[in-house]
Order: structure tokens, then sequence, then C-alpha cells
């Protein structure tokens, strides 16, 4: 009857090959201190004959005897360097393979909490949408529903946008994580995607250029092509300037692939030129529009 040996997996080689390295060296380590030891008797020997004053014929014997062990002992401590090299190439090779092996497992959780999400959001979509044909389709037509039902489809929209986005960025994290370019620690939210503040309404946004703001004694910046909560007192200036669009906006789509979504070059400087003080912006929107009021 024919067995068939299980495949070992790259942990087991490895762990295999090592075991057979360090016995190869312990053999090779034990064969080279017997052979000093016997080298130290030829040596002794050999000394003994020459302060005895031994005739050249014994001397000449005893010489080429201490020398043949010498030799040969030369022979196993070269021996020994090669496989203590190779030990620790074998070591090496076993803690990549273990490092490997965690990379993976760390990627494979990630792209399951992708899937789970994936999994998840017709549900989010389609409870939302009953809710607004709960309003949409009635015959009745009252203001406060109807407002609602408009802010139920417009955060469906932002789930919509949303959901692409960090699948599609957690699967981007798995494959880095698979080659070894993203560091294990650091897997959490940036700075820029920090849960906010409750006591402030917030909509998420994509940033097209760097903006700085201020939230009662703490100055905020974010540097563009980041995803941010910001808040809603400042949102409808910011869009229309075109410094920030909606996560489901087409070139944010298209932004999002190129840039992702923590943001480029880190936090802005505030010599940035670029950077742009939504707070001063807003000031200067009322001031004009007071202007106006007081011309009129």
């Amino acid at each position: 009857m024919a067995f068939f040996k299980r495949e070992l997996s790259p942990i087991e080689r490895f762990e295999v090959a090592l075991k057979d390295k360090l016995s190869a060296r312990q053999k090779l380590a034990e064969r080279l201190s017997l052979t000093e030891a016997d080298l130290a008797e030829k040596r002794a020997a050999a000394e003994r004959l020459a302060v005895a004053g031994a005739n050249n014929s014994r001397l000449d014997r005893a010489e080429a005897s201490m020398r043949a062990v010498e030799d040969r002992a030369k022979t196993l401590r070269a021996e020994l360097v090669e496989v203590d090299d190779q030990v620790a190439s074998a070591e090496r090779a076993l803690a990549d393979a273990k490092a490997q092996r965690d990379r993976d497992a760390l990627a494979d959780q990630i792209e399951a909490m992708a899937a789970a999400i994936e999994r998840a959001a017709p549900g989010f979509e389609s409870g939302a949408t009953a809710l607004v044909e709960a309003v949409t389709k009635s015959a009745l037509s009252i203001p406060e529903a109807t407002r609602f039902s408009a802010s139920v489809d417009a955060v469906r929209s932002e789930v919509r946008a949303a959901t692409d986005l960090i699948c599609w960025e957690l699967r981007s994290a798995a494959v880095r994580t698979r080659a070894g370019n993203a560091n294990l620690a650091s897997i959490a939210l940036s700075e820029s995607e920090q849960p906010s503040s409750a006591e402030i309404d917030r909509q998420l946004i994509y940033t097209l250029h760097p903006l700085r703001w201020r939230e009662g004694d703490e100055v905020r910046k974010v540097a563009a092509f980041a995803v941010v909560g910001l808040p809603k007192t400042l949102l409808p200036i910011a869009l229309q300037h075109q410094h920030v669009d909606h996560l489901n906006a087409r070139r944010v789509q298209t932004l999002m692939h190129l840039h992702g979504s923590a943001g480029h070059n880190g936090e802005p400087q505030d010599d940035d030129p670029q950077l742009v003080d939504l707070d001063a912006l807003l000031a200067a929107e009322q001031e004009q529009e007071g202007a106006k009021a007081d011309v009129a």
C-alpha cells in the first residue's frame, strides 16, 4: 500500500535544514576537539624527545606525525567556519520564513476585514433605500420627512464611496504587508483620520489642497489628498473654492488611487505657499457679504 508524505511547509523545511546543519556542526566540533587533543599529545611527545636528546630519526618521525595532525586540525577548523556560516544562513532563512508567515497571517486578516465590509455594505444600502422610499413613495409631502430623506440619501452616497475607499485601502495594505513594505506596528488610522470630537458636526471630505483651521484652542492642519472630518461650518466655503470635494466625486476616486487618503508629504508647514486658511477664507467671505448688504 502506498503512503504519501505530507509536503513540508517553508518553515518546516528551513527548520529541518537548520537542524541538519547544527547536527553536522556538532559532529565536526567533536572531531576537531579530538584532533586538537591528539595534537596536544603529539606536541608533548615531540617536546619530551627533544628534551631527552633523541636521535634525528625519532625527532623527524615525531615532527612529521605532529604536522599531519596540525594539518588535519587546520582543515577541520576551516570546515567548522564554513559550517558556522551555513548555520547562520539557515537561521536567517528560518527567521525570514517566520516573518513572512506572520505577514501573510496579518494580510489575511486585513483582506478578511475588507471582505466583511463588502458583505455588510448591501445591507446598509438596502436599509437606507427603504428609509428613502418610505418618504419619497408616500402621497404626503412633509418638509421634515423630506429633509430626513435627503439626509439619508446623502449619507448613503457617502457610505458607498467610503466603503469603496476603505476596501481598496485595506487590500493595498494587505499587499504591502505581504511584501514586507508595511510596518506591522503602525497599522492604524493616520492623524487626519482619527475620530473627531463628538461636539463638532463634521462631514468626511477629501482635501485637494493643504488646509488649516482652528477648533477652539487647537489649530488643525491637513495635507492635500487626505480624508478628513471637516466641520460642516467650513464645508460650504471649502467646496465653493474647490479646496475639497465629496468622496463619491469622480475626480476624488482617481486621486485616491494615485495618492491614497492619508495625505501627501505629511502635515503641511505654516510657510507652505499652498496652505489654505479656511477660517480666514470664511471671514473674508462674510466680510464681503456684509459689505454688499450695507451697500444694498
